[in-house]
C-alpha cells in the first residue's frame, strides 16, 4: 500500500492488489525503456515511442495521479537524447566575443528568429562585419532594426551608422540622427558622441553648438576609462566647440548635461 500512497491513491481494498500489480508491471516497462534508450542510441525514436505508449497507459490507470509518471517520461526522453536543452541567449554573444563566429551564428539564428534581442544584435553584427557569413548589409539592417524596435541601444546606434553611411539603406542623415538620439538617450556613449558630431556638422539636425557640447560632454563621461581614444576624442571635440561658444552658452550646455545625467 505504501507504493500507492506515494502517489496519493485511494482505492477500494478489493481492487488494491490488482491495481498495484498493474502499476508495478508498468513501472518495470518504463525502467526497461530507460535502459534501452541509454544503451542503444540508434533506437532513440523507437524507445521514445514505447515510453510514450507506456506513459499513456500509466496515465490511464492512475487517472489524475499520473503527474509523477509524466515527469519520469520527460526524464527518459532527455536520457534518450530526444529532447534538446534550450539555447543559452548569452552563449551566442560569448562565442562572438571569443571569435568563434561559426558557433555564434549557429546559436544566434534560432534565438533571433524567436525575438531574442541579444541574439538579434549578435546576428546583425555577424552580417555587418562579415564574420562567419558573407557580409550582407541588408541582413544586418533587418536584424538591427528588429532589436532596435525593442529598444536595444547598440542596435539603435548601428542603425544610425548605417543610415549615415548608406549601408543597406539609402543614406539619410535625419534618420541616422533619430536612431543616434534614441541610443544616446539610453546612455550609449558612442551614440552620444556621434550625435554631438551631427550637431556640429548639421547632418540631419539643425547645427547647434550647445547641443553638440552637451552630447560630447556626456559621451566623455560615459566612455570607460580604458577607452582612452574615444574618451579623448569626446573631450577634444567638446573643447573645440566650447571655443566657438559664449560663456553663457557653455553654462547652458553644462546645465543640460547635468539635467540629463540626473534623469
Amino acid at each position: 500500500m505504501s507504493f500507492l500512497r506515494d502517489f496519493g491513491l485511494v482505492r477500494d481494498r478489493s481492487n488494491e492488489a490488482a491495481l498495484r500489480e498493474r502499476v508495478n508491471t508498468l513501472q518495470a516497462a518504463l525502467d526497461t525503456c530507460k535502459g534501452a534508450a541509454r544503451r542503444w542510441s540508434e533506437l532513440r525514436w523507437a524507445a521514445g515511442a514505447t515510453i510514450a505508449v507506456v506513459s499513456l497507459a500509466v496515465g490511464f490507470v492512475l487517472g489524475s495521479y499520473s503527474g509523477s509518471f509524466k515527469h519520469a517520461g520527460g526524464d527518459l526522453l532527455a536520457a534518450a537524447g530526444l529532447t534538446q536543452p534550450a539555447p543559452d541567449p548569452g552563449a551566442a554573444s560569448a562565442a562572438f566575443q571569443k571569435g568563434d563566429f561559426a558557433t555564434a551564428l549557429k546559436l544566434a539564428q534560432p534565438l533571433a528568429a524567436q525575438g531574442n534581442v541579444g541574439a538579434q544584435v549578435t546576428l546583425a553584427l555577424l552580417y555587418y562585419r562579415g564574420r562567419g557569413v558573407a557580409q550582407d548589409h541588408n541582413e544586418a539592417v533587418k536584424w538591427f532594426r528588429r532589436a532596435a524596435d525593442q529598444g536595444d541601444p547598440t542596435a539603435q546606434f548601428y542603425l544610425g551608422v548605417m543610415f549615415a553611411e548608406g549601408q543597406g539603406v539609402p543614406q539619410d542623415y535625419a534618420e541616422a540622427a533619430k536612431w543616434y538620439r534614441l541610443a544616446a538617450n539610453r546612455g550609449d556613449a558612442q551614440a552620444q558622441y556621434n550625435l554631438g558630431l551631427a550637431y556640429v556638422e548639421g547632418e540631419g539636425v539643425t547645427p547647434d553648438n550647445v547641443a553638440a557640447h552637451m552630447w560630447f560632454n556626456l559621451a566623455a563621461a560615459r566612455f570607460p576609462a580604458t577607452d582612452t581614444r574615444n574618451r579623448n576624442a569626446a573631450v577634444k571635440n567638446r573643447d573645440v566647440v566650447a571655443g566657438k561658444m559664449t560663456p553663457e552658452q557653455v553654462a547652458e550646455a553644462q546645465k543640460l548635461a547635468r539635467e540629463w545625467a540626473q534623469q
